[in-house]
């Protein structure tokens, strides 16, 4: 069965009931950015744009981080959510293998996305965690998790496993040395690739700014 219009609609609605109550920072506003770039990707890279849709829409269902560390809970739902709306098994497996590898898994971890919907998919998201919005991002999540948003007796942790990156509890500040300003060098696309440049320069400059006023220089 072909991916219709109305398979994509039913996706939006199904979405932003499930996430319209996040104040994570993984909310249904960031499903909305992440749908709304990755079609802007998308069109650019001449993928195929309802396997880009699905993917960035659904994306976030079932998220390693909100269910105990459960990486088979993504792939899961999504698969029921498609397989009760009639989706052919071609464009579940695509949706699913993006869902289960979009996640970045730690500093020294590989993510590559095995279809280029994917990587337009993977770099989408990845727009969405840099710049000003992902610097809000940043530190809602922070907030949700309890954790501070500084210690400067607490270093970056450059994690080596996925197991590792899910078992930290770090202060915000050193999620950007994590993962954050390591995105700019991991999108796939050249579309990707060409917006991470200022939103990555604009997170320098915010952490510039944050060291001079923590060391009370400005």
């Amino acid at each position: 069965m072909a991916i219709t219009q109305k398979l994509i609609e039913q996706t939006r609605r199904f979405v932003e009931e499930e996430l319209s109550g996040d104040s994570s920072g993984h909310d249904w506003w960031h499903i909305f950015r992440v749908w709304k770039i990755a079609v802007r990707l998308g069109e650019e890279e001449n993928v195929d744009l309802e396997i880009v849709q699905l993917g960035a829409l659904l994306h976030d269902i079932g998220d390693w981080k909100f269910h105990n560390g459960d990486e088979s809970a993504g792939p899961r739902r999504v698969r029921e959510f498609l397989e009760r709306r009639q989706a052919d098994e071609s464009t579940v497996s695509q949706v699913c293998d993006i869902v289960s590898t979009i996640s970045f898994k730690g500093a020294g971890v590989a993510t590559p996305m095995q279809t280029l919907e994917g990587q337009v998919v993977q770099d989408a998201d990845r727009l969405d965690a840099i710049g000003a919005m992902g610097i809000a991002r940043a530190f809602a999540y922070g907030g949700a998790k309890d954790r501070l948003i500084y210690h400067p007796d607490e270093p970056p942790v450059m994690h080596q496993s996925f197991d590792a990156y899910k078992k930290s509890k770090g202060h915000t500040i050193n999620h950007f040395h994590e993962k954050l300003l390591l995105l700019k060098d991991r999108m796939n696309t050249d579309s990707g690739k060409r917006l991470a440049l200022e939103r990555h320069r604009f997170m320098e400059t915010f952490l510039k700014q944050f060291d001079e006023e923590w060391n009370g220089r400005a």
